[in-house]
Formats: C-alpha cells, structure tokens, sequence
C-alpha cells in the first residue's frame, strides 16, 4: 500500500516540484529496502522479514525488529573484524571490553589498601569478647516445617513432637560435647547454612535473631548450652563457645564489621565532602533513557551534580551496561525514591573509582590473568555460536579479502535464522564490547525501514497461517480407485 501511495504522489505533483525534490525522492528510493546497515554490509526488509515472518518466537513489532536490528549491526561489526583478521584479543580491546571486571577489581584493590590499617592485637580480641557487646554462638536446628494448610495442622503436629523428642535426646551429648558440639552440629542441623560451620552463626549483636532464640542465647556464659528452645524454625540448642575455641572466626568476624562499618563512613564522608545531589526529574530521565538506550547513549542530561563533577544520562547507561540485567528490567517499575538511592549509589562508586585512580591503584598480574581468560572465554563461546571459529576462518584463508567477509556475514545471517526459528540460542554481546565495535564503524537502523519489514512479515505470517490451515485431501481407505475413463483397446 505504501509503493501505491508513492507512486501517486508522483503522478499527480507537478514536474518543476519534483525537481526541487530529488534529494528526498532518492533517499526513499535507497532505503525502503534496507533496515540497516552496518559499514558496506547490509539487512534488507526482505531478509529480515523473511526470519521474522515465519517465526513464531518474535513479536512482530517495531520495536523488536528494531532491537533485533540492532543486534545484527553488531554481529556484522564483529564478523567484519574478525575478517579482517582482528581477533579482539589485544590488550587495548580487552581493556575497554572488560571494564565491568577491571573497575571492579580496582576498587577490591583500593579497598583493600584502605583496609590495610585496620587490625586487632590479641589484646583488643581479648578485650572485644570479654565486654560481651559482640558475641558468636553455635546452634542445632531441628526444623520444624510450618502447615500448609488446614489439612496438614496433623502430620505437623507429628513432625513437631518427632523434632522435640530428637532435640532432647541431643541436648544430653550437647551438654557434655565441649567443642565436640561442631561434630554435633555438623551431623544433626537442619540448618544448611550454619551446619557446615559447626553450627556457627557468626559474630553478631544484640537483635540480629527472633526474640526467643536472643533471649536464650544471650543468657549463656562462655562455654555455657541452652536447653532446648523452641522458634518459629523448629527446636534450637544453643552454644556460646569460650574464646580459645573459636579465637580465629571471632577476630575475623570482627575485622569484618569493622570493615562494613569503615565502608560505610567513608561512604557517609564521600557524600559530605562532595555533596552528592540526584536532579529534581532525574528519576524521570533514567526511566526514559530505559526505555531508549540508544538515545541515551549520547544524552548530556544531568541526573547527579556533586562537587567538581556530574553524572549524565550517557554515563547511567554505560554503568548499565556493567551490571545485572535484571537491574535494567526492574527500573521501570521502581519509585521516584527507590531510581534516586540507585543513581546516587552509582555516583558513589564512580567517585570511588575517580579515588582509586588518584591512589595510582594497579592490577595485579594474575588480576589481568582473570580478565583475559575471562574476556577469551567469552569470545570462544561467541565465535562458537555464529560459527566463525578460529578453525573456520583458516579455512577461509585462502580467498580474497571480499570474499572472507561475505563468508563471515553469511555465518552471521545463518546464526539469526536459526535463532528466528528456534535451532539456536540468542546471546547478545556484552554491552562493552558491543559499544567498542560501534565506536568506529559507520552504522545504523532505519526506523522507515523497521516498519516495512514489520508489514511485510506480516504478510508472511498471514500467507503462512493461510496455507497450514487450508483443508487438506484426506485419501480413502483400500485400494486407488478404477480409472473408468480409459478403455481397453477393441
């Protein structure tokens, strides 16, 4: 309907005017048949709908064929190189590729020099476990699962007294076990996350666990065995373990809060020294770029100001890029307050990495180790899955430099029919290395261009439905019938 419609306008306009025109004629012309184009190579409506059309995997939308679009560009950057003989694996390529991974462990390295001072003589550890304000405990769970339903009040019932009577026959080896209580632990709690620990919970303060266990727990002198106590859970008994049992856990879980309480005052200092403050519509922002990644790549809106500095648009989405997708699926249904706290814990971290930077922080060798092994497996699985392996391209050495890239895009364009019509996984690039193959490469999609494939794989789509649903000849049992048309010859 749109060639009609074209081809109107054409007729009825008059001559002189369609002269001042040709520019605007042409680039219809040029790209009603393109979707996009990635350098010299291009996706056609034809072919695109051609995947789409038939497949009953993908919305047929604009939006997904713009998406799916996208991704093709990407791939056919990624063939290209490869190619050209451009494996990806350099140094630079795997730095920029994988900055989620090096930013990472830059601040592991900086948090460790910060953590560096802080340290505890025995004396202090002494002292911490005699004042009792922080303590560690031991536990036996017997869990006791609660009823599903009202039919269920009774196996409930049995289960807890079951519970209770195991319970009391192991508070009698508890009581007298010393430190063999671990092996107890070990060998009867239900608790999984405590019983490969010897039933240790860890260093921990008044009102971490529900009011019966505290209060039993926190009667306990060192050394000292609960009786059985009952809980939401099921049945518990309970150790306060003396010092010289569990000397090393107690000063390593010390040192740990001490760590999580200095992260959170530097943490509390950055945003007073630099005085972080998330944009009044700022929210508004994150979750239209959401919504339009591509346009928020290059978007110079603030969504956070802090001394000498500010985050824009362009900069939430190159952090999205470095954390879980998940993340990036959930934001538009997040509150005002909740997208604010979020940008302003990204401003946190960046400001954390502008510090580390200033530190001269450096990697380590087996740090750069991790990321390359890392940054090749990726690439492995990726060559892998489109087909344009290491082996593949050898093979294809021996042909020119066109001919090397019209076999790689065509690896290219067999890998998204298979996905279209379910004979193949889709994984997207990683977000860094999909931008870095961007970066330097003249391409696009053409919305006009979307749109016609959308329409013409409906039309596919139709036709298709049309032809399986036409009724079909069903032959009669027996034999073929007689030919009674033909006679034999006098």
């Amino acid at each position: 309907m749109r060639r009609l419609s074209l081809v109107l306008l054409v007729v009825v306009v008059p001559t002189l005017l369609l002269a001042g025109c040709n520019a605007l004629r042409d680039a219809f012309s040029s790209r009603a048949d393109v979707v996009a184009r990635a350098n010299d190579q291009m996706l056609t409506v034809e072919r695109l709908a051609g995947w789409a059309g038939p497949s009953k995997q993908v919305p047929l939308d604009p939006l997904t064929l713009s998406r799916v679009s996208r991704y093709w560009v990407e791939y056919s950057l990624l063939a290209e190189a490869l190619a050209k003989g451009n494996d990806l694996r350099d140094s630079a390529t795997v730095t920029t590729v994988m900055w989620p991974v090096v930013s990472r462990l830059k601040w592991q390295r900086f948090h460790d020099l910060l953590a560096a001072g802080r340290t505890l003589t025995p004396q202090q550890v002494d002292s911490a476990y005699q004042g009792g304000q922080v303590r560690i405990f031991q536990h036996i769970l017997f869990q006791v699962p609660q009823p599903s339903g009202p039919n269920d009040t009774a196996a409930t019932k049995r289960t807890d007294a079951q519970k209770r009577h195991q319970a009391d026959q192991v508070l009698a080896q508890a009581r007298t076990a010393g430190a063999g209580f671990a092996q107890l632990a070990s060998r009867y709690s239900d608790d999984p996350g405590s019983k490969v620990a010897g039933g240790s919970l860890g260093v921990s303060t008044r009102g971490q666990f529900v009011p019966q266990f505290e209060d039993a727990a926190w009667q306990l002198a060192p050394g000292g065995v609960s009786p059985v106590v009952k809980t939401q859970f099921g049945y518990h008994i309970i150790r306060r373990p003396p010092l010289a049992e569990v000397r090393d856990s107690f000063r390593t879980g010390l040192l740990d809060r001490m760590a999580r309480q200095g992260d959170s005052l530097y943490i509390d200092s950055l945003n007073i020294k630099r005085k972080i403050q998330v944009v009044k519509r700022a929210p508004e922002y994150a979750k239209a770029a959401v919504q339009d990644v591509d346009a928020g790549r290059t978007s110079s809106r603030v969504l956070v100001k802090w001394r000498g500095g500010e985050m824009e648009v362009k900069d939430f989405i190159r952090w999205l890029g470095a954390l879980d997708p998940q993340i990036l699926q959930a934001l538009p249904q997040a509150n005002d307050d909740q997208i604010s706290q979020f940008l302003k814990s990204l401003a946190q971290q960046q400001l954390m990495l502008d510090q580390a930077d200033s530190a001269k922080i450096t990697l380590t060798q087996d740090d750069w180790k991790h990321i390359k092994d890392e940054h090749d497996s990726t690439m492995a699985m990726i060559e892998s899955l489109v087909s344009l392996t290491p082996a593949a391209l050898r093979d294809s050495a021996g042909k020119s430099p066109d001919e090397r890239m019209t076999f790689a895009l065509g690896r290219v364009n067999d890998y998204f029919e298979r996905v279209f019509h379910g004979r193949a996984r889709f994984f997207p690039l990683p977000a860094f290395l999909a931008d870095t193959l961007l970066a330097t490469a003249s391409w696009d999609v053409d919305e006009a261009g979307v749109r016609r494939a959308v329409e013409r794989g409906q039309e596919i789509r139709t036709d298709s439905a049309q032809t399986t649903s036409a009724p079909r000849m069903t032959p009669a049992p027996g034999p073929a019938p007689i030919d009674t048309t033909r006679r034999l010859s006098p």
